[in-house]
């Protein structure tokens, strides 16, 4: 199936849903995340909550750009009373981000939206940046 500006409105829109989910997840998590072990996680996770706004209002902007209108729909949001398994939660919706976007890009090239793609590109590598500190403070 060709790749229509309608499609590709529609699938950021989900983005934008989980961009919204994800900075409140991580909102959630590091106001209820404790230890001082997990003390530079957590105000690494407070950088990672501003970023997804800012993720947000970029995917908002493109897709007002593209004559779609944002969603303010919220996706998923996952929590835990367990550290581990609320960064397990977080590195996890990072991964199904990058898979996203990674798409996304392709998509956006296909429909020869260069400057979307560049959008994406930039949000992309923030979200692997997220994935790596999430994972070292995981120890994996």
């Amino acid at each position: 199936m060709a790749m229509t500006r309608e499609k590709i409105v529609e699938l950021l829109n989900k983005d934008l849903s989980l961009e919204y989910s994800a900075a409140i997840q991580y909102i959630q998590h590091t106001a209820v995340m404790s230890g001082a072990q997990f003390g530079d996680i957590i105000k690494e996770l407070r950088i990672h909550a501003n970023e997804e706004i800012q993720h947000a209002m970029t995917l908002a902007d493109q897709i007002d750009f593209l004559d779609g209108v944002p969603t303010v729909d919220v996706g998923k949001i996952y929590t835990s009373s367990d550290n581990v398994t609320m960064l397990k939660q977080d590195l996890s919706g990072e991964e199904d981000a990058i898979a996203r976007y990674k798409t996304r890009i392709e998509q956006s090239e296909e429909l020869k939206e260069f400057a979307l793609a560049q959008q994406l590109r930039t949000i992309l590598a923030m979200e692997q940046e997220h994935a790596m500190d999430l994972k070292q403070a995981l120890g994996k």
